[in-house]
């Protein structure tokens, strides 16, 4: 299929100056496409030149009125107009040259071939800022996520500032080194806010997933040529200890008095459904639904965002209390993480429990007690709303861990492997 061309045409012409004997040298190019336009435009680009001793052609006229009548300036072979002052012709001259840097690239923008147009393209944007459409992309692809999703983007938006030292990180800068030098540096990365000391392996790894999915996100919208994302390692996280409750620890707690009453339901409700305690925070009424004699939570995960439809025990809607407006919500002055910790403290002290128990912790507990009650680990990761049953197998590694522990409980004494 040819390409179609404009043609666009580059002269230089003359304008009269309305107040003084002088014409003002001009540079005319039509018809010229603008982006956007299928109508042709007309453009005009004044040199700064003036001439006063323009030579005319009589034999072709421009303009012819009643009262007078115009004629067109004469030309060489060359089609640079003619003036009888040196001074004059220096500076059509000078016009000349810059019709012909005019001509050139009008010529050259038509003739410039797909791939032309696509390298053009790819060099300007190679010269954008990584740091500022990291920071576009985390707004516009997560301005539903969860809270922690946005900090922690966020927060690697602010690494890759300290890592620039100047601020800006250019596409055409990026390669391989680079990324490995950012692998470096959040290693060994300081803590945020008014924590001191570095940020673990694990936070570290996160971070650098985030890092990976805006250089994705880059290779995807044409900003990279190569996806370093899948050339590049991830850092290894270490396996983390999930604290858990046993059921007798949990009795213990039920029967304990707490003086934040609300959370105390919402952390036994969790140790009974697996919900996380962004979604106990945000359930509403309308969300638990009787399905004969059993009842089901219909809602929305505020981490994954997947559509969840649950069964729950009869004990777990007790904990909910009296049913209120479906608008409602069910654990209503829930408070926030950062100010559950204290609370929840004093009452897991006074239920005997040393070991450091957190809210996310009653979550670990069902995960735990359900795979060692017989659950499936494929029904415990649907129930939790994971998105991989990987995620479920960490719980399961307690699981099998415990196993192994039971195996060395009975033991017989005197034991004698042959007969006597």
């Amino acid at each position: 299929m040819k390409r179609p061309l404009s043609n666009t045409k580059v002269t230089v012409k003359l304008r009269k100056s309305e107040y003084h004997n002088e014409w003002y040298l001009i540079i005319e190019s039509y018809p010229v496409f603008k982006a956007g336009s299928t109508k042709p435009a007309r453009v005009i680009e004044a040199v700064n030149r003036t001439v006063t001793t323009p030579i005319w052609d009589k034999t072709r006229t421009a303009r012819t009125t009643d009262t007078s009548k115009t004629f067109k300036p004469k030309r060489n072979d060359n089609g640079i107009i003619m003036c009888r002052s040196e001074i004059d012709q220096e500076s059509c001259l000078y016009a000349d040259n810059v019709r012909k840097l005019r001509q050139r690239e009008f010529d050259n923008a038509q003739l410039y071939n797909d791939k032309e147009a696509e390298l053009a393209e790819q060099n300007e944007r190679s010269q954008c800022d990584f740091i500022e459409y990291f920071e576009k992309i985390a707004v516009e692809r997560h301005k539903t996520s969860s809270k922690s999703i946005i900090i922690n983007w966020k927060r690697v938006t602010e690494m890759l500032k300290v890592f620039a030292k100047d601020g800006s990180i250019l596409f055409s800068q990026i390669d391989v080194k680079l990324t490995e030098d950012f692998r470096r540096f959040l290693l060994t990365a300081p803590c945020g806010g008014n924590k001191s000391g570095n940020i673990s392996i694990n936070t570290a790894a996160t971070y650098f997933s985030i890092f990976k999915a805006g250089l994705k996100q880059a290779f995807v919208d044409g900003y990279l040529t190569v996806d370093l994302s899948a050339k590049i390692k991830g850092i290894q996280e270490q396996e983390r200890r999930r604290e858990h409750l046993t059921v007798d620890e949990l009795n213990t707690l039920a029967r304990t008095e707490c003086d934040r009453l609300i959370m105390k339901r919402a952390a036994l409700f969790s140790a009974l459904t697996g919900l996380r305690h962004c979604d106990i925070q945000k359930l509403r009424w309308s969300e638990i639904q009787k399905d004969g004699d059993m009842y089901r939570l219909n809602f929305t995960q505020q981490k994954t965002k997947g559509v969840e439809y649950m069964p729950i025990s009869e004990q777990a809607y007790q904990l909910c209390g009296e049913p209120q407006a479906p608008e409602r919500l069910v654990f209503e002055d829930l408070p926030d993480p950062s100010w559950i910790s204290k609370p929840l403290e004093r009452w897991i002290k006074a239920a005997g429990i040393t070991r450091k128990i957190t809210f996310h912790c009653f979550r670990h507990t069902y995960a735990t007690l359900q795979l060692a009650g017989g659950t499936d680990i494929y029904t415990v990761s649907k129930m939790l709303g994971h998105t991989n049953v990987r995620t479920t197998q960490v719980y399961a590694k307690v699981v099998d861990e415990k196993k192994n522990k039971a195996t060395e409980i009975i033991k017989i004494d005197n034991l004698k492997t042959e007969e006597e």
